[in-house]
């Protein structure tokens, strides 16, 4: 809720009049104000007050028709909202913006209820472009993660003193610490034909990034991810949950890498992820420290079975060519002289969009919720699979009884830019109606109407132990990371005992309540400096009909009879390796 009242005052003093662009609106419900014949005049205004303001109109909710601040009840004024956001579909407009006040005791009607001012524009609905990337960044505190992004999304230089970061660093202790405490999201893009990226001014202005995503025919959104220790759950969060398509890892040239740092590129890599590996801070060592930081962050990647490529030596179109099943990408960079950022420009523009699910249905594993005065719950998170359309009915869940709820998609917004709809690998918030904010947790999934999804308290996965100080026995309780999904299980091996390094099934069975988990679904579990990784078998398998891998198989793999899903840690199995190596 907006506590500036400037911009209402303004609209409320200049009226509305016959060939103006202000309409004022007490309240609008699909019952009366969609009736046939209704519909179309409304319909026809709104596209009057449109042309009236060169592409733009002002529309003042929850007043009386001589501007009185009547004052709608919140359900009132969501169902305004949708009103108003199908009449603008119709007249080929889009509401851009809103705002929302309590009507107060100024008001002539429900004290508590609320007026608000919704921008509406020429043109529909943005589409998102099918093109774009999601990068992860990762690597230990201070390495400059935040920084870098900083610098990528805006165009500037840092002052040295992390002053980008500052765009990332949305909570007043974190800008106050210098320390990123939660998952931050930045964007930019490119333009067809266009020289220059499409950056943003301020990324603390909804405008700029609504401008980049209406701008850029190739959008790159960033997942920037915590580095500080405390906080490895919540790196584990934006890794595992987020749909990423590449990671970037940092590394400090005044540090080199670290615990964290190989602790971060086994996470990366466990989950599949190709990575690109960024040494940050070139500007404050010199060529001597700089050459030995990069030999240093070569063995690393050749400790875990990666082939480091050297962008400056190979160039862009081979690293494009090359990353992943692998390859890394190593180059240098500082935010301060800006050396490597348009290297990394050029990276993100070409970098292919990584494959999608085959699964067609739309399902978003549920990351965050929060409430919007005015539109309601809204659940953000990343489309794992399928589109997603304002209109859509979906089912979210499941409670922790196992049940979902009925929801519909009220809107769809992409980094403040309100879109038609969303596929796969877009991060997005979507407003739903039929549930309350606080129903909403991270974990639950938004799945079609018509599926019929069947939650699972426990799952058989095929796990490797990557480190433990000692063995994993029946009754062992990690915490879980899968998709959105940060939930303590317990672990019950089939051999009764996994070692470090080995590679074995396993009943898990979550502590506290079921999860929509689906065959070859990929997870990280931990407890303290206990780490692993897995792939969910067939969840609704009973564990006796399971079949075993035969002895010869390859590390990770099942008999060629089997699902092929298992041998997907196949790829991984030298990090059973280089995990110890992390802890020495």
């Amino acid at each position: 809720m907006s506590a500036d009242r400037s911009a209402l005052r303004r609209a409320i003093e200049r009226g509305e009049r016959d060939g103006g662009a202000i309409e004022f609106k007490e309240r609008l419900t699909r019952e009366v104000h969609l009736a046939d014949g209704r519909m179309e005049s409304l319909v026809a205004q709104l596209r009057h007050r449109v042309l009236s303001g060169d592409g733009e109109a002002t529309y003042v909710l929850g007043v009386t028709d001589d501007g009185g601040l009547a004052g709608v009840s919140p359900d009132a004024f969501s169902e305004t909202m949708d009103v108003l956001s199908l009449l603008a579909d119709e007249a080929d407009t889009h509401i851009a913006d809103a705002e929302t006040w309590s009507a107060g005791s100024g008001g002539d009607g429900d004290e508590a209820g609320l007026v608000g001012l919704a921008t509406l524009r020429d043109g529909g609905v943005f589409e998102a472009d099918e093109d774009h990337l999601v990068v992860g960044t990762a690597g230990h505190v201070d390495h400059g993660k935040s920084t870098l992004v900083g610098t990528l999304v805006t165009g500037r230089a840092d002052d040295g003193q992390g002053g980008t970061r500052g765009f990332l660093d949305v909570q007043p202790h974190e800008v106050e610490r210098g320390l990123s405490a939660d998952l931050s999201y930045a964007v930019y893009g490119f333009a067809d034909g266009a020289n220059e990226p499409v950056r943003m001014d301020n990324p603390h202005r909804k405008s700029d990034r609504a401008g980049v995503v209406e701008a850029a025919d190739r959008l790159v959104s960033f997942v920037d991810t915590v580095g500080h220790e405390p906080w490895l759950r919540t790196t584990i969060r934006g890794i595992v949950g987020q749909k990423l398509d590449y990671g970037l890892l940092v590394v400090a040239a005044d540090d080199g890498p670290t615990k964290t740092t190989r602790e971060h590129l086994g996470i990366l890599l466990a989950t599949e992820l190709p990575t690109i590996v960024a040494i940050t801070k070139a500007d404050a060592v010199g060529d001597g420290r700089l050459a030995a930081v990069e030999r240093e962050v070569e063995s690393m990647l050749r400790d875990a079975g990666q082939t480091p490529l050297l962008v400056d030596r190979h160039g862009v179109d081979t690293a494009v060519a090359e990353v992943g099943d692998g390859v890394v990408p190593l180059l240098r960079t500082s935010a301060v002289t800006k050396d490597g950022v348009e290297t990394l420009d050029r990276l993100f523009e070409r970098l292919p969009k990584r494959a999608t699910p085959d699964r067609e249905a739309f399902r978003m594993y549920v990351d965050r919720s929060y409430k919007v005065t005015g539109v309601g719950a809204v659940a953000s998170g990343t489309v794992n699979s399928g589109t997603v359309e304002t209109g859509d009915e979906l089912l979210l869940g499941p409670m922790p009884d196992g049940s979902f709820r009925e929801v519909e998609v009220r809107s769809i917004e992409m980094h403040y830019h309100r879109v038609d709809k969303a596929t796969a690998g877009r991060i997005v918030g979507i407003a739903l109606k039929g549930v309350d904010e606080a129903e909403i947790e991270r974990g639950m999934a938004l799945v079609p109407r018509d599926s019929e999804p069947e939650p699972v308290r426990e799952f058989d996965a095929e796990v490797m132990v990557l480190n433990h100080p000692t063995r994993i026995q029946e009754g062992y309780e990690p915490v879980v990371h899968l998709e959105t999904v940060s939930e303590a299980a317990a672990f019950f091996p089939d051999e009764g005992r996994l070692l470090p390094g080995d590679t074995g099934e396993a009943r898990v069975r979550f502590k506290f309540r079921p999860y929509l988990i689906e065959e070859g679904q990929r997870f990280v579990f931990r407890e303290g400096s206990s780490k692993g990784v897995g792939t969910v078998l067939a969840p609704e398998t009973p564990r006796r009909t399971r079949r075993r891998a035969s002895a010869d198989s390859p590390v990770g793999c099942r008999t060629q009879t089997d699902s092929p899903v298992a041998c997907r840690t196949q790829n991984i199995s030298i990090l059973s390796d280089f995990y110890p190596l992390i802890y020495q």
